[in-house]
């Protein structure tokens, strides 16, 4: 199943300097505001990872640059019964040691993806068995009928079972604990481009792989990805030549990169939804002056802070305009949206005030709340921005705004009591969202990304035959009631969907793609 006409209407083609078709073999030097956390491929369901990996990894299906499905190493596919689908392996594939690619890696890669550490579990939850067919054929069976399995697949990549072996890392890292492994700091994929030299936080070089299988379309011979967190410092390198390609640009210097005359900044909509969740699970917060209870267990608290937040507020003097209020965890073009649905409930204090004392806190409470200050645009300043809000109900926030490194393993253990999060649907589609942020917790990878361990028994059963109808107007139909639910539950706090806005020289032609990942294969650089 293909939801090519709602990704159409965002997925950006950007040609920039697009003049003569002269390739020259050249260095693109890419900086974003923070680094991927490991080059394990199955340890971190985060974009920047899958996009960083994705240039040396691959899946069974890729992506066009319209977002819609593409063969990747499965030269196709099709459904052999209503919980069966085959694949035909791409034949003659190596990976960058050599290594013939093969059946044996897929049901390997697969079944990683359910190890101890790995991200991706909610990925692959419902598989009941994947099974080799002969070398170059598999099926995968799930427990209930998948329509949209391949786009579910698309960003599970495809590991080496016998580099894996041979490095001790059949296992991916576990970010939660620390704890890292070969295929932390190295890579050995089947992709466009090769690992050439890992130096976490502070440089990554990737280098073009001379025996790819496939078509490179840029010219990129070497890749040199630098992580710059400070704004100014990457504003600077951008304006001065020493990178080709940053993002994002702060929302404040969008003019000044547009008015440079060997510069601009590409700008588009993003499938990103930002987000809170508060924990609703534990009987006492980890992090807060309310003992002996948890006040997130009660709608009303939960409302009032809905109620407490000025977004509007937040558009207009934190993110300058770039971003789009939110009633909803899924943005405009992931399939399963309904512009009906997205009203957010009214910015009102004083109402907010009066749910606060209704649920027995007409004082407020203190609670610490989770902030990365490298991954989303302007992520601090809206937790700021939140704090502040909060202040007018008696909330007093302990913000404690961090690198992603620390971040990321701290809230993925569930030591968080009130976090921020982003989240684009990988497979650009409802039913991820509903899957990973909002199905009651378990130990298969529903709600892996549930933190709050928000549950709703409705959701789950709804999630399921959504997960297995065909019927478009039905599964319209169940989606539209879940987020219903969802909704007045108050299970989590939408904020807005950021805006993409890439700066880059005019010399690079590049493709910006709606779920902002930047694919080296089709950048060129021009003297």
């Amino acid at each position: 199943m293909k939801f090519k006409s709602n990704l159409l209407s965002v997925a950006v083609l950007c040609a920039v300097a697009a003049t003569s078709s002269a390739a020259f073999a050249q260095t693109l030097r890419v900086a974003n505001q923070g680094d991927a956390l490991s080059m394990d491929p199955h340890s971190l369901s985060e974009s920047l990872q899958f996009s960083v990996t994705g240039n040396v990894y691959e899946g069974l299906v890729m992506r066009n640059k319209d977002l819609s499905l593409a063969p990747g190493l499965a030269t196709s596919w099709k459904q052999t019964s209503p919980t069966v689908w085959r694949f035909e392996l791409r034949k003659g594939v190596q990976f960058h040691d050599g290594t013939p690619f093969s059946a044996d890696d897929v049901l390997f890669s697969f079944a990683r993806t359910q190890a101890d550490g790995s991200d991706l579990k909610s990925y692959t939850n419902d598989f009941k068995e994947v099974r080799k067919i002969n070398d170059y054929t598999v099926e995968i069976e799930t427990k209930t009928p998948f329509p949209i399995l391949p786009d579910v697949i698309s960003l599970v990549y495809m590991m080496s079972k016998k580099w894996c072996e041979t490095n001790q890392a059949t296992k991916p890292v576990d970010r939660r604990k620390g704890i890292e492994n070969a295929a932390s700091f190295r890579a050995n994929g089947t992709g466009p481009y090769r690992l050439r030299e890992r130096q976490p936080n502070v440089r990554t070089t990737f280098v073009r792989n001379g025996s790819y299988w496939g078509k490179i379309e840029g010219n990129a011979q070497e890749v040199i990805f630098t992580p710059i967190g400070n704004d100014a410092t990457r504003v600077a390198a951008l304006l001065s030549g020493e990178v080709d390609v940053m993002e994002p640009v702060p929302v404040q210097d969008i003019d000044r990169v547009n008015g440079n005359p060997s510069t601009r900044v590409l700008a588009g909509p993003e499938l990103r939804t930002i987000f809170l969740g508060m924990d609703q699970k534990r009987d006492e917060l980890l992090y807060s002056n309310v003992k002996g209870k948890n006040p997130f267990k009660d709608k009303r608290v939960r409302q009032a802070f809905y109620q407490a937040i000025d977004i509007d507020g937040i558009k207009k003097t934190v993110m300058r305009g770039a971003s789009t209020p939110t009633a909803l965890m899924i943005a405009p073009g992931i399939n399963g949206f309904q512009a009906e649905q997205n009203k957010r409930l009214p910015y009102d204090p004083e109402a907010a005030k009066k749910l606060m004392a209704e649920a027995g806190y007409p004082n407020g409470f203190e609670v610490a709340m989770n902030c990365p200050n490298d991954r989303y645009v302007n992520d601090s300043k809206i937790c700021q921005a939140v704090a502040a809000n909060l202040s007018r109900i008696n909330v007093k926030i302990n913000l404690q705004a961090e690198t992603k490194g620390t971040y990321f393993p701290k809230i993925l253990r569930r030591d968080t009591s009130f976090y921020l999060l982003g989240w684009t649907p990988s497979t650009y589609d409802a039913h991820n969202a509903l899957n990973a942020l909002m199905a009651c917790v378990d130990d298969k990878g529903a709600g892996q990304f549930n933190l709050g361990a928000y549950c709703n028994p409705k959701v789950d059963e709804l999630t399921k035959k959504i997960q297995a109808e065909t019927d478009k107007a039905k599964r319209a139909a169940m989606i539209k009631e879940v987020f219903d639910i969802h909704t007045a539950d108050v299970g989590h706090l939408p904020l807005h969907q950021q805006a993409l806005a890439w700066g880059t020289s005019k010399k690079v032609e590049l493709v910006q793609l709606a779920d902002n990942f930047m694919f080296f294969k089709w950048v060129t650089v021009k003297k």
